[in-house]
């Protein structure tokens, strides 16, 4: 049973618009605060957007995120889990990016990370673009690899952009693999699709064993299926979870920076969720929500319900 200190406060005893707005309403406790020794499940910002190659705004995201959360309730009206008396689990506040420089801002997250890992905290971030999975992995995975369930339209494999620029939100996995972060035949990638450059992105992964479902399977065979296969491949070893949410249809997330048309809708993008139920998920995290191309706050919305399934099945 969690410790009442990191109980959410609830709606009924201070209106959703009131208060300052932390994760899911759950108390912020920095990673070299008091108290910090107690949390089983950290709730982190990656305000960073500097792998972005078309559109910006990532940056803003956690920001979003964290306000819109403030409607998030204690149980999960669907499961019936309750995640908030399961563990303790608190805002541990933003990494601090250097947004003029990508390599430091990428030494700032790993070592970050690293210290969250040391503290024995499950990770569970808000990004910014993808490449922030690149540190999350470097600072929770540098002592072995592990499996990854990979939600996208995007397979983030490429090897580089602009002849030769090795870091974009595009080949963070590439570079995952490279530097032995994750098992590539352990990783499953769901959802891909859109118009391609060239094959350079599917001929690493079926080099490397790495099982890619494009959206034409995903619909024929149906979501259980599908996710049946995905918790085969990652079986019960250490598993990272990453959710693009580009991998939902444009339609109902619309605020991102590159979305691709003909995805799963917003129910089934929670349904994928709950069916990662039993998995060992070491830290997942949510990307690529862009507040400038979110009117009205659908897509961040969409965001954070996504993140607290993912916080249901972490527990």
């Amino acid at each position: 049973m969690a410790d009442p200190f990191f109980q959410p406060i609830s709606g009924m005893d201070l209106p959703r618009f009131a208060g300052v707005p932390t994760f899911m309403r759950l108390p912020h406790i920095p990673l070299d605060g008091p108290r910090i020794d107690e949390v089983d499940i950290g709730i982190i910002g990656a305000p960073w957007d500097s792998g972005t190659t078309n559109r910006p705004g990532p940056r803003h995201g956690p920001r979003q995120l964290r306000d819109l959360s403030t409607m998030i309730r204690a149980m999960n009206g669907a499961t019936g889990i309750k995640p908030f008396e399961a563990c303790n689990i608190a805002d541990l506040g933003d990494v601090s990016p250097n947004p003029a420089d990508i390599m430091d801002t990428l030494d700032r997250m790993s070592g970050f990370y690293s210290k969250v890992k040391g503290q024995g905290i499950k990770p569970l971030t808000a990004g910014g673009d993808h490449l922030c999975s690149l540190p999350i992995l470097r600072g929770i995975a540098a002592q072995a690899p592990v499996g990854m369930i990979h939600f996208d339209s995007h397979t983030d494999l490429f090897h580089s952009y602009f002849d030769g620029t090795m870091y974009t939100h595009g080949t963070p996995f590439r570079r995952a693999v490279e530097e032995g972060l994750l098992d590539p035949k352990r990783v499953v990638q769901i959802g891909i699709r859109g118009s391609a450059y060239d094959t350079e992105d599917r001929d690493f992964a079926k080099a490397e064993g790495i099982r890619v479902i494009a959206i034409e399977e995903f619909f024929a065979r149906g979501i259980p299926d599908v996710m049946a296969e995905a918790r085969e491949i990652v079986g019960s070893a250490d598993t990272y979870v990453s959710y693009d949410i580009d991998f939902v249809d444009p339609a109902f997330a619309p605020g991102t920076g590159t979305p691709e048309v003909g995805g799963p809708n917003s129910f089934q993008a929670l349904q994928v969720v709950r069916e990662l139920q039993g998995i060992n998920i070491i830290g997942a995290d949510m990307v690529e929500v862009s507040p400038p191309f979110d009117f009205g706050g659908a897509t961040a919305w969409l965001g954070v319900s996504i993140m607290f399934e993912l916080l249901c099945v972490m527990v």
